[in-house]
This record gives structure tokens, C-alpha cells and sequence, in this order.
């Protein structure tokens, strides 16, 4: 007698088919904000996203950035990534509320809710829906059945702009910004979104 074949549960067709959506919106998206080919100086300058005194830092210590560049006090207190939806700048914030990093990103059509979160889920490299390669992808939330989650594009590309319509949650940065974010936020780091 033949054996039945198993079937996936659908909860995993659901996380693969969010995942490849979400890793083509950030593409797209950096890709639009910030050109072909950022480079390590490309960071340096602030993206058509980001508010008109944000500036991205290479430096380990942002104590030199505008006052837009500080962490927002309302962002909690101890090791934790915090990103802001209205400047779309992130900071990698150490155990004694310094930052360690900032930078300013390309998010993506849906937004994660204002909250505190944790990373529930890394992964190295995939490849987006838009076809660009990506990797330090770190999940942190879901909106809407859509996966928000941090990454970059392999090439260190901009995402063009996401189709009408298209919903993403990939917030996507500088690749150099993206190697960072990866080191800092292992599994069960706190992440915090503020307005």
C-alpha cells in the first residue's frame, strides 16, 4: 500500500512567500532612495528620506552628529537597536545608552507599529523578489501579515522604488551600516520603533 505524501503546513508556503516579498521591497527601495551603488562616502550623504538635518555616521561614536542624529529619550534604556519611522535613521545603542552607530535607511511600504520588539529571526543571504541579492537580514516584527526586518543589498545597491501597490516591510541600509546591524543585533536583541 502506498504511504500518503506529507504536505507543508501552510504557516511555512505563508513565511517563505512573506520573506521573498520583503526582501525584493527593501531592494527596491534602497534602490530608489539612494542610486546604483552607494559607497562608504555615499553614506556620508543624507538620502531624499531622511529629514533635512540627518546625517549618517560611519563613525563608531556619533558625538559629532546633529542633534536629530541623538537617541530619542523615548526610546527606552539599555543594549537595543532603535529605529525612528519619521527620521528613518536607526541607532545601535550599547547597555549604557550610548550609541554605538547611526545611520539613516530606506524603509520600506509598511511600517512597523511604534513598540518595543525583539529579533526573532536571522538570516545570512537570500535573494529578493525583485531578483537583487541581499543578506543580514533580521526580522524583528510583522505588520499587516507583512515581515519587517533590516538588510542590505550584497552589491551595497539602493532599492528602486516599490510597484503601486506593493506591500514591503524591508528596511533597507548601507552595506557597511547593514554588516553592523548584523554584528549588533543576534537573536533576542531589543529593538525599539518611535515615531
Amino acid at each position: 500500500m502506498p504511504v500518503p505524501a506529507r504536505r507543508l503546513p501552510s504557516w511555512v508556503w505563508v513565511t517563505g512567500l512573506t520573506t521573498g516579498a520583503i526582501a525584493a521591497v527593501v531592494f527596491l527601495t534602497t534602490q530608489a532612495e539612494q542610486g546604483p551603488h552607494p559607497t562608504a562616502s555615499a553614506a556620508n550623504r543624507p538620502s531624499a528620506s531622511a529629514s533635512a538635518g540627518a546625517q549618517p555616521s560611519a563613525s563608531p561614536k556619533p558625538s559629532a552628529t546633529p542633534k536629530s542624529a541623538e537617541v530619542p529619550g523615548s526610546s527606552g534604556t539599555g543594549r537595543r537597536i532603535v529605529y525612528s519611522l519619521g527620521q528613518h535613521r536607526v541607532w545601535l545603542v550599547d547597555a549604557d545608552d550610548t550609541a554605538r552607530r547611526t545611520f539613516t535607511v530606506w524603509p520600506g511600504t509598511v511600517n512597523p507599529a511604534v513598540g518595543s520588539f525583539t529579533v526573532s529571526l536571522r538570516k545570512d543571504a537570500t535573494t529578493g523578489s525583485d531578483g537583487v541579492a541581499i543578506e543580514h537580514i533580521v526580522y524583528f516584527s510583522a505588520t499587516s501579515g507583512v515581515n519587517i526586518a533590516f538588510s542590505n543589498a550584497v552589491d551595497g545597491s539602493s532599492p528602486p522604488p516599490a510597484a503601486a501597490g506593493t506591500q514591503t516591510g524591508g528596511i533597507r541600509m548601507a552595506k557597511a551600516d547593514g554588516t553592523a546591524l548584523w554584528a549588533f543585533g543576534e537573536t533576542g536583541t531589543k529593538v525599539r520603533v518611535v515615531d
